[in-house]
């Protein structure tokens, strides 16, 4: 659930919607998405079975619903997928400054139709064809790739934390005319509507009924620890960045390579490019992992 929410939200969300109250539209978003999981988790104590909410709907109102619902989550999937492999790529071009983007333009050409991008993203169809590849390997490699890339993504975010509070300053929680609530609190409900995107996976916990020993008691457990580390995770790091930065400085597209380079920290710009690359290969294998969970049953 530490997804690519942690790199991308907390600037445009602190930037362009909340400010520095950015931790209490966390801790709304935490809190509707723990009672949802905890809605999950109690379908997979009481069905089983792989599947998510189309064996949910299925088991509970019937075929044409869960169909529905199933193929619609398909195309969640999908669409996941290809968004996250379209910020790997885009993280990774402006590493180099815009190299391959130019590079790919000058071989192919632009495309100038709306609902199209600039130009054919061959490195992210590159990237979801080397995902698929991994998965084919069977669940034991990816399991040891995700295990590798959480660790390295948890450790990031854990010297974002440490390092973003040894530079503190709170004065940027109350600047002049601004102070901690600079768009009132209806802003900070909206910050929580899209700081929901960083909670995207908890369903996955649920959908591991078929292989837990107990669970009526693993799941709802495993349900409410992650959302709370996960919830407290994101405080932290967007309460690091907005006392570094003043929020109304922050740059909404790399919050987090930018605020240590306000500061003259230049070299964790590149570990924190490493965890954000990190992350997103993890959600990139999360999505085509679940998937097939819900390919199989329909």
């Amino acid at each position: 659930m530490v997804c690519a929410g942690i790199y991308v939200l907390t600037g445009t969300v602190a930037r362009e919607i909340a400010g520095p109250c950015i931790l209490l539209s966390f801790l709304l978003a935490g809190l509707k998405s723990l009672l949802a999981a905890l809605c999950y988790a109690e379908f997979g104590t009481r069905i089983p079975k792989a599947g998510s909410a189309y064996v949910y709907t299925y088991v509970s109102v019937g075929e044409f619903w869960a169909f529905v619902i199933g193929w619609n989550i398909i195309l969640e999937h999908m669409i996941g997928a290809a968004s996250v492999a379209r910020a790997w790529s885009g993280y990774v071009d402006s590493l180099f400054d815009g190299a391959i983007s130019n590079a790919t333009i000058s071989f192919t050409g632009e495309m100038h139709e709306e609902l199209l991008g600039k130009y054919p993203d061959l490195l992210a169809g590159a990237v979801c064809i080397v995902y698929a590849c991994l998965l084919g390997l069977g669940v034991k490699v990816s399991t040891i790739v995700n295990s590798f890339l959480t660790l390295v993504n948890l450790v990031v975010v854990i010297l974002v934390i440490c390092v973003g509070f040894y530079y503190a300053n709170e004065e940027n929680w109350s600047l002049p005319g601004q102070g901690f609530l600079p768009y009132g609190f209806g802003r900070v409900v909206a910050g929580a509507a899209t700081c929901f995107y960083a909670f995207v996976g908890f369903d996955s916990i649920a959908t591991s009924g078929e292989e837990a020993k107990n669970p009526s008691f693993s799941i709802p457990m495993a349900t409410v620890l992650s959302m709370g580390v996960v919830t407290v995770g994101y405080i932290l790091v967007s309460a690091a960045v907005t006392l570094m930065v003043p929020f109304n400085e922050i740059n909404p597209n790399a919050a987090l390579p930018d605020a240590f380079s306000s500061i003259g920290l230049h070299w964790i710009k590149f570990v924190v490019s490493v965890g954000a690359l990190c992350v997103m290969d993890y959600s990139s294998v999360f999505w085509a992992k679940s998937a097939p969970r819900l390919k199989c049953p329909l």
